[in-house]
């Protein structure tokens, strides 16, 4: 499991970023990045960051509803990663992201962070979360 991994949440208008120490251990924030249907910037960008910081796998989040059904937002994300896994030479991998926006939202307001100082940071908070919840879990297998 050695290694920096990146988490990716794909969303309408921005995808946050995450990546983890070498160790895999720990997920933190690295950047949001806006994205990009038309000509594919977005893909490029988060390709150009595998790169730059040797990342050995790529976590994208997959939204699913309490149920654990999977809507528009789901096929989105998957459609997603399978573009990303055509630009970098990588392992992409999906984890269920349920609820992470909502709980990254909400430890923002806790934090006094409103506005739109909060949108600017909550995708990469999500990408934070779905990345140290997989890493988490890689662990205890």
């Amino acid at each position: 499991m050695r290694g920096r991994r990146l988490g990716v949440d794909v969303g309408a208008v921005r995808i946050g970023v995450a990546v983890s120490d070498p160790a895999g251990v720990l997920a933190t924030p690295l950047v949001t990045v806006p994205r990009d249907l038309e000509d594919g910037t977005d893909l490029r960008t988060i390709a150009d960051l595998v790169t730059e910081y040797d990342v050995v796998g790529v976590v994208v989040g997959l939204p699913r509803t309490l149920a654990g059904r999977e809507g528009a937002a789901a096929e989105t994300a998957r459609a997603f990663a399978v573009a990303l896994e055509e630009a970098v030479d990588v392992p992409v991998e999906l984890s269920d992201e349920r609820l992470t926006t909502v709980v990254a939202t909400r430890q923002l307001r806790e934090r006094g962070v409103k506005g739109r100082k909060q949108r600017a940071v909550v995708d990469q908070a999500a990408a934070v979360a779905i990345l140290q919840g997989w890493l988490d879990a890689a662990r205890r297998r």
